[in-house]
């Protein structure tokens, strides 16, 4: 099963109690995938996600949805039940983490439309982009429970899905509690909080408030999730031992101390870069509308409403769409600095909501973070393995013997630039092959 490992060491109490309640997936097929035929890609180059160097003329064999073996081809033999995929000149690589997103609730450029067909939509829709895993942190309702709880399966066709309930909010200790233990009932696996003004138009959870949701959440065996916008924020919440910071820093440059305090505590930076782009972005008619890549799931009523020029004005009028494309150059240059520091990002993008579009932002936020200095390498593991561990999900994120086979066959080298993770020939999830957008 697919569960969450310790982000402290209360977290792991309750990990194993994620995959208990798992069931077969009503929307996989009725012949269920165990027992089926093994499949071995052969010949691949294996980027597993962990950083290490590439393996070249690698042979990956998958098995009841499981990695059975991955290793050089001399040395893997292949079952002799096993359907080959012959793949030399091609590249395998772990499905994307996205570490902050949100699932259900658009239709259009409408939220409120929660359900479980919507759910699996929005599944579906980040599997054909490659991203393999989401964690929804916010505005998930019992429907994206049932979702999550029915993964456990070889015979899984969409992305895994992990949720944590509604964002808790309060002006008192007793409101946000209440919210907390709500959400822990539902089934969340993640608390998640906000601690921002936006922008002075509103009230900030006060640290009484954040204090008391974390010790609770820490109690229950929650991590916490900390939306945030100011470096002082980000300091206040590292002293209540917050699990994880799902936003970049954006009012100033990120200090010394901030990166020495991420690393020693271990708590993961999640820039969500693509969340600002969405603020300004439809102010004019944007590059991307023109591209195949995006088009490939675009619905042609949302471009022509965002087309609309009293559309386009309101974001040109907007002024905290300008005052965030501002604060997506300072965060752009704070993750550079945190990740050169040796802090651990995991790639998150905040889509879901309306005109964050899914699958495509997520390739969007590979580039908005190789512009910031990180590397490919770097890129393509805090999406895969270090997203998997900052979320602290097992059994995703590199590949490697145990795991699910959920896969991305690449034609083209990523290590070369992030953008040749579009070069998608096909996507895997649990070993059975997804509809993938090229």
């Amino acid at each position: 099963m697919v569960k969450r490992s310790s982000l402290s060491a209360i977290v792991l109490l309750a990990s194993g109690i994620i995959g208990a309640c798992s069931i077969v997936d009503r929307e996989a097929p009725a012949t269920d995938a165990a027992g089926a035929p093994a499949l071995a890609i052969v010949g691949v180059t294996v980027i597993d996600g962990s950083g290490a160097e590439p393996m070249s003329d690698a042979t990956v064999v998958v098995r009841d949805g499981r990695i059975e073996s991955v290793g050089p081809s001399v040395e893997i033999e292949v079952p002799a039940d096993a359907e080959v995929l012959e793949a030399a000149g091609k590249y395998l690589v772990p499905g994307l983490i996205n570490a902050h997103g949100h699932v259900g609730a658009t239709l259009g450029l409408e939220g409120g439309h929660y359900s479980r067909e919507n759910v699996l939509r929005h599944l579906q829709l980040y599997a054909s982009y490659g991203v393999t895993t989401v964690v929804s942190l916010g505005g998930d309702e019992p429907a994206g429970v049932e979702v999550r709880d029915e993964q456990d399966t070889p015979s899984l066709n969409r992305a895994r899905l992990f949720v944590a309930g509604a964002v808790v909010t309060g002006d008192t200790p007793g409101a946000a509690l209440e919210m907390v233990d709500g959400n822990a009932a539902m089934g969340a696996d993640f608390i998640k909080i906000r601690v921002d003004d936006n922008l002075g138009a509103t009230s900030k959870m006060p640290p009484e408030v954040y204090r008391a949701v974390i010790e609770r959440a820490h109690e229950l065996g929650l991590p916490v999730a900390a939306h945030l916008f100011y470096l002082e924020d980000a300091h206040a919440l590292l002293d209540q031992d917050v699990d994880f910071i799902v936003h970049s820093v954006r009012d100033r440059v990120v200090d010394d101390g901030l990166a020495a305090r991420l690393v020693e505590a271990d708590v993961c930076y999640s820039p969500t870069l693509t969340r600002e782009v969405s603020t300004f972005v439809y102010e004019s008619e944007p590059e991307f509308f023109a591209d195949d890549f995006f088009l490939a799931s675009a619905e042609p009523a949302v471009l022509e409403a965002l087309r609309a020029p009293e559309s386009m004005a309101r974001y040109r009028e907007s002024e905290s769409a300008q005052r965030y494309k501002e604060a997506l150059a300072q965060a752009q240059r704070n993750l550079g600095a945190l990740s050169d520091a040796g802090v651990t990002i995991a790639m998150g993008t905040d889509t879901g909501p309306p005109a964050r579009f899914q699958g495509y932002f997520e390739h969007m936020e590979l580039a908005l973070m190789a512009e910031s200095g990180m590397s490919p390498m770097e890129i393509l593991v805090a999406s895969t393995g270090d997203a998997a561990r900052c979320t602290g999900l097992e059994g995703v994120g590199t590949i490697e013997a145990g795991n699910w086979a959920d896969l991305i066959l690449l034609s083209d080298d990523p290590l070369a630039g992030v953008e040749n993770l579009r070069a998608i020939e096909s996507v895997w999830i649990a070993g059975n092959r997804v509809p993938s957008v090229s």
